[in-house]
């Protein structure tokens, strides 16, 4: 199989673990062709004017699969997320983000094997906002609609239900938020219906927040809205050792965009020290959704063994190795078991 992929590396640290992971995911013997950008973000303003530039938009919508590293978004002023962007010019509705434990990271829990399904496009995240000078007031409308809320809930279902997973937990502000919040748990309930097999039960934002850093094992599938999904994804990923180890995507209707999680780490970017594995994760999570979970299954076993086995790590881990040295050694890892 010959597989087209978009390839963005980013800035700061993005060329580092977009070039391991690449690295890794051609050492399955699959056959990719990259259609790579040099620029977004900050470069590519300076270039282009514009942090993404449309050329990356087509190619994504003409490739239906993209590999991208983290992208710097200034805070306050400057341009606009890219990553918001890029999820709402290809209503990329779904972001998803398995969390799971790896054995050889000490954590305060174990065996942690948490999904967040995070709505995408809308609520706070809408862009919908006003500012009065004079008076100094802003105000940012969240918007939340059946349609948008229905399609997030139905895609946790169906894939609680493909994936053979037990638990879906609604998590919402319904008792604040007597409209917004209130429709997302109707809609949850309403879907449940037809998911018998399937146990269902809802949470409060702030009691959910506690109870995850209680109880994670009670979990398993966790669907919500956009900022409270922000929100427990970073929680999540401190579960199982952090923002530098949680794989994600973004996918819609025929196009999904896998990513690392993590910023882009300015102070590091260049010198060969970043953690590859969030977007090695993500890799994983693109082999799934390219049809070979059996690949992926193995790429995810010679890495949680990699790990487990300590030699060859990343210092932000306790290890002393280089983002290269780490990556040739997880790609020898599966070709020894593949090719």
């Amino acid at each position: 199989m010959n597989y087209t992929i978009t390839l963005v590396p980013g800035d700061g640290i993005g060329p580092e673990v977009v070039r391991a992971t690449v690295r890794v995911l051609e050492s399955t013997g699959l056959h990719f062709n990259w259609h790579e950008f040099d620029k977004t973000g900050t470069d590519a303003v300076e270039q282009y004017g514009n942090p993404l530039p449309d050329t990356i938009l087509e190619s994504i919508r003409q490739n239906k699969v993209a590999l991208k590293g983290p992208v710097t978004t200034p805070l306050g002023g400057g341009f606009k997320s890219v990553n918001v962007t890029l999820r709402q010019r290809l209503d990329l509705y779904a972001n998803v983000r398995p969390c799971k434990s790896i054995k050889g990271i000490k954590t305060p829990f174990e065996n942690v094997d948490l999904i967040i399904f995070r709505e995408n496009t809308e609520g706070l995240y809408s862009g919908i906002e006003n500012y009065d000078e004079r008076l100094e007031i802003s105000d940012t409308i969240a918007r939340i609609t059946r349609a948008g809320s229905k399609r997030i809930l139905a895609f946790a279902f169906e894939y609680a239900s493909r994936e053979h997973r037990r638990l879906i937990t609604i998590v919402h502000k319904a008792n604040i938020l007597k409209k917004a919040g209130a429709m997302f748990l109707e809609i949850g309930r309403e879907l449940a219906v037809d998911y018998p097999h399937i146990e269902v039960n809802d949470r409060i934002i702030d009691n959910m927040s506690m109870q995850l850093v209680m109880y994670p094992e009670r979990y398993d599938c966790v669907v919500t809205t956009n900022l409270f999904g922000d929100i427990l994804s970073d929680l999540c990923a401190g579960l199982v050792g952090g923002l530098g180890v949680v794989a994600g995507a973004n996918i819609g209707d025929g196009i999904a965009v896998f990513e690392a999680v993590h910023g882009s780490a300015p102070d590091i970017a260049g010198q060969n020290k970043a953690n590859p594995t969030a977007l090695i994760r993500s890799g994983i999570m693109m082999l799934q959704y390219l049809g070979q979970p059996e690949i992926a299954a193995v790429v995810e076993r010679e890495l949680q063994a990699a790990y487990l086995e300590g030699s060859t790590l990343t210092a932000d881990v306790g290890g002393s190795s280089s983002t290269d040295e780490f990556s040739e050694y997880l790609a020898d890892r599966v070709a020894a078991r593949l090719l």
